[in-house]
């Protein structure tokens, strides 16, 4: 199978009611960007808008050729090992690894171990992914 060219991925916590600074206290690290529900978020466009939901979210490196398993690997890494934690999360926001998968050719591929999944069933973190074309 051709592999895809390259990846990017990050960890997201959203909810309604989310606070930030308590979600990094829980994980154990600050996040790549986050906000609050009422927070106002400027676009790289200049464009302004107020969140209507809190946003928690934790970048893993880009990879090239793409290798989601390290990505997970590296995130995980640097968060909570605690399960309970990840749980008491899940149980209050929506949790996702959101991965950007950048093919050069029409067809490629990946695969992601089970260990890879495991780690992120165990957390209830739903695998989210965008696939771009050549």
């Amino acid at each position: 199978m051709a592999e895809l060219s390259r990846a990017v991925a990050s960890l997201r916590v959203t909810g309604e009611d989310l606070i930030p600074d308590e979600v990094s206290s829980l994980l154990g690290a600050p996040p790549s960007m986050a906000y609050g529900r009422g927070d106002t978020i400027a676009s790289k466009l200049g464009t302004v808008r107020v969140a209507k939901f809190g946003l928690w979210t934790y970048h893993a490196p880009e990879t090239e050729p793409a290798d989601v398993d390290a990505q997970v690997v590296e995130l995980l890494g640097r968060l909570t090992p605690d399960i309970e934690v990840w749980r008491q999360l899940a149980s209050t926001f929506n949790m996702s690894l959101f991965c950007g998968w950048f093919m050069e050719r029409v067809n490629g591929g990946l695969e992601i171990s089970p260990n890879t999944l495991m780690s992120l069933a165990d957390r209830r973190i739903t695998l989210s992914l965008d696939i771009y074309g050549a």
